[in-house]
């Protein structure tokens, strides 16, 4: 089998930055993230947080070229911009940037304006995610956001005149949302000429709004057959429109993938600044403290809001590179797979459960490459189960 183009030499999966901003102005039925409600953060106070822990856990990390930073939320574009440059600076002082470092901020398009993204873009920010997650009106007073269609139009059209790479986050397996309707709409987000789309399907969490409404009965989401339309709705129109999918949630013109996101998915060391910020250092994984007041807190008096910092040991490593690396298009490569975790990819597959997804269609294997096909993603968590003699 010949690899896909562009993966035939996997190369360095780089190194990240991650940095977790919980505030937003209001929030969203669906949401399970780690934010909160305020209207005023201290932002010198947070500024000097988030350099602080930067500066202890660089103490740690690997002296190796940065070759992405991600803001993420949270609203991130609620951020001041002398917090984003003072994040920033303090990376470039801690580590060697690498020449076509990617930087990458959230923004929603109730937050933003072409002011506060000419100032971002000063700061350092060269690539902005806007949360639009849906174009019709009443889509999007069901999913409770700030802004309707006409203002998540205009913020594109603001993001567009500042940022050479923009992407959008839309949501599908809405309530009510039908195959045909999806496809329209999505053919409309396409035909705004972007080169890279989130396409998220929406799910429902415990503790959320959204969850409530589900045990009440008053929110109805659609089955799981009509939930599957949609996901190969997504796939067709997107590769279709030469935006096909690198990742299960993620589609892009070849060469304008989120650099950052590729990071976590190859396996490759990241540090998480900020709460409940996740990161992966020299082969421990890390944890931040949850609560913003207690991370920041904690950031103050000793340097760092870490909860957790442990070793992972070979299976949890194994695990976790299977678990990212099938998500996506390319696939696990075999020689990154041993390098990263110390062991044969061979040897971390159950046979069984090798050989049956082989002969169902699920997945592809042919030494250099475990690949899953669009059927396995279609059912990734199943197949990930049978491959890891689950």
């Amino acid at each position: 089998m010949t690899p896909p183009a562009g993966t035939e030499d996997p190369g360095d999966e780089g190194f990240g930055l991650y940095v977790h901003w919980p505030w937003c102005l209001s929030k969203c039925p669906y949401c399970d993230f780690n934010s909160h409600v305020i209207d005023q953060p201290d932002q010198t106070r947070w500024a000097r947080a988030y350099v602080r822990e930067l500066e202890t856990l660089a103490a740690t990390a690997p002296r190796r070229p940065l070759t992405s930073v991600f803001f993420g939320g949270g609203t991130p574009s609620l951020m001041e911009p002398a917090t984003l440059a003072a994040v920033l600076d303090a990376a470039a002082r801690l580590w060697p940037l690498a020449p076509d470092l990617e930087v990458t901020l959230e923004a929603n398009p109730g937050a933003v304006d072409q002011v506060r993204f000419a100032s971002a873009r000063a700061a350092g920010v060269n690539r902005l995610s806007l949360g639009v997650q849906a174009l019709d009106d009443a889509a999007l007073r069901a999913l409770g956001r700030r802004h309707d269609r006409a203002e998540a139009l205009a913020a594109l059209d603001h993001a567009r005149a500042v940022f050479d790479r923009v992407s959008v986050d839309l949501i599908h397996a809405r309530p009510g949302q039908t195959p045909e309707a999806w496809a329209a709409e999505l053919a409309e987000a396409l035909a705004l000429g972007l080169d890279h789309l989130s396409l998220y399907q929406l799910t429902i969490e415990p503790g959320t709004a959204f969850f409530q409404a589900l045990r009440d009965g008053t929110l109805t989401p659609p089955d799981e057959d009509t939930a599957a339309d949609l996901f190969e709705v997504t796939q067709e129109v997107t590769a279709a429109a030469g935006r096909p999918a690198y990742e299960v949630s993620n589609h892009a013109r070849p060469g304008a993938e989120c650099r950052h996101n590729l990071v976590y998915w190859r396996g490759g060391d990241y540090a998480g600044i900020g709460p409940g910020a996740h990161g992966r250092l020299g082969g421990s994984a890390t944890r931040c403290v949850a609560s913003p007041a207690a991370w920041l807190a904690r950031v103050e008096a000793r340097g760092d809001g870490l909860a957790a910092r442990e070793t992972l040991a070979p299976d949890d490593r194994a695990t976790e590179l299977l678990l990212m690396g099938l998500r996506l298009t390319e696939g696990i490569n075999a020689a990154r797979f041993e390098l990263l975790c110390g062991r044969a990819l061979a040897d971390s597959l159950d046979p069984a459960g090798l050989a049956e997804t082989v002969d169902l269609g699920l997945v592809t294997w042919d030494g250099p490459w475990l690949r899953a096909t669009p059927t396995g993603r279609a059912c990734l968590n199943a197949v990930i189960r049978r491959l890891a003699g689950g």
